[in-house]
C-alpha cells in the first residue's frame, strides 16, 4: 500500500511538472472584489415573539456583533421591537410596520407559523432581507434561520431525565408555553413520547401559561392543591421551570416534585444550583443574536452565508455548575 501511495503522488508530480505554465500576461480574476464594504450605516431589526429576557441574551450576542463591526469601521444599528404578549396579530402588526421601512435587515422569532410565514413572504417581495431566528417559518421566503431547532429531542431529554428522577413513577404535568409556539409544541410532543415509555407514569395537567412567569406560579399552585401526590413538572419555555419552582418551593416540596425546563435565566439556574430544579436544557441564544448580526452585514458585502445556522443546546445540572 506504501508504494502505491508513492507511486500515485509521484506521478502526480510529474503530471504537474509536465502541464504548461499560466502566461504571463494572464488576466487575473480577484475574487475580492465581489466584496464591498458598506457605505452607509446598516439597520437591523429583530422581532422576537414577546418581550422577556431569554431575547435580552440575544441582544446582547447581536451588540458584540455590532462592537466589532465599529471596529472594523463598518456601522451597524440594531434594534428590538416585541409585542408586549405573545398575540400573533400584534407580532404581524410588527413585522409589517418593519418592512414598511426597508431595513437591511430583518430578523423574525416566528410566533405561528402558518400566520408569520405571509408576513415575511410579503417583506422578502418588497426587497427586504428576512432571517428567521430562535423559532424558523421553514414554509416561507425566509433566507436564512439561526437557531436551535432540535425541540422535540430537548423534551424527550428532559423527559428521560425527569422519569430517572421518579423511579418511572407518578404523577406530572405539563407548563406547555404558548400554543402556537412550534418551538414549545415540538418540545411537549418530545416531552410526552419519553413519558409515554413509563407505563408507571401518567401526564396529570397540561396547561398553557403562554411564557409568562406569573401563569406558571399560578397554574403550578393549582396543580399541587389538585394533586397532591404529583412528583414532577416540565416547564417547556424560559418562564415556565422559574414559576414552577417558586411554587414548589413556597409549598414546601423541593425534592418531592421535581422540576425540569428549558433555558438559563439567571433565577433558573439558580434554582437548579439550590436543587429546586433537577435540570434545564438551554440554547446558545448569545450566538443567535451575534451570528445573525454577522450573517446580514456579510449578506450586505456580497460574502456567502448559510442557509441556516444551527447553535445547538446544553444540559444544565447541578453537578455541571460546581
Amino acid at each position: 500500500m506504501k508504494t502505491s501511495l508513492t507511486t500515485t503522488a509521484l506521478v502526480t508530480a510529474l503530471a504537474c511538472l509536465a502541464a504548461p505554465a499560466f502566461a504571463a500576461d494572464a488576466v487575473v480574476y480577484d475574487q475580492a472584489k465581489l466584496i464591498t464594504k458598506p457605505t452607509k450605516p446598516l439597520e437591523i431589526v429583530f422581532i422576537p415573539k414577546v418581550v422577556h429576557p431569554w431575547y435580552d441574551v440575544v441582544e446582547q450576542g447581536a451588540k458584540k456583533a455590532v462592537a466589532e463591526f465599529a471596529a472594523a469601521g463598518i456601522k451597524v444599528n440594531v434594534r428590538f421591537d416585541a409585542p408586549a404578549t405573545a398575540d400573533i396579530n400584534e407580532h404581524i402588526k410588527k413585522i409589517e410596520n418593519n418592512t414598511s421601512v426597508k431595513p437591511d435587515g430583518l430578523a423574525v422569532a416566528c410566533l405561528d407559523p402558518a400566520t408569520d410565514t405571509q408576513a415575511i413572504d410579503d417583506a422578502f417581495a418588497a426587497g427586504v432581507k428576512v432571517s428567521t431566528f430562535d423559532t424558523d417559518c421553514p414554509a416561507s421566503k425566509r433566507i436564512m434561520y439561526v437557531g436551535h431547532n432540535k425541540d422535540a429531542a430537548d423534551g424527550y431529554e428532559l423527559g428521560q431525565y425527569l422519569a430517572k428522577a421518579v423511579g418511572g413513577k407518578g404523577k406530572v404535568g405539563i407548563l406547555a408555553g404558548s400554543l402556537s409556539a412550534p418551538n414549545h409544541k415540538a418540545r411537549v410532543e418530545g416531552f410526552k413520547k419519553a413519558i409515554a415509555e413509563n407505563p408507571g407514569m401518567s401526564i396529570v395537567f397540561d396547561r398553557p401559561d403562554n411564557d409568562n412567569l406569573q401563569a406558571a406560579v399560578d397554574l403550578t399552585e393549582n396543580a399541587l392543591q389538585a394533586n397532591a401526590d404529583l412528583v414532577g413538572i416540565f416547564g417547556c419555555n424560559a418562564s415556565a421551570p422559574i414559576g414552577a419552582a417558586r411554587a414548589v418551593e413556597t409549598a414546601g416540596k423541593k425534592g418531592k416534585v421535581h422540576i425540569v425546563g428549558m433555558d438559563d435565566l439567571p433565577e433558573a439556574i439558580g434554582y437548579v444550583k439550590a436543587g429546586v430544579i433537577d435540570a434545564q436544557k438551554a440554547q446558545r441564544q448569545w450566538e443567535i443574536g451575534y451570528w445573525t448580526v454577522t450573517y446580514f452585514v456579510a449578506m450586505n458585502s456580497g460574502h456567502t452565508f448559510p442557509k441556516e445556522h444551527a447553535t445547538g443546546s446544553q444540559l444544565i445540572t447541578a453537578d455541571k455548575l460546581k
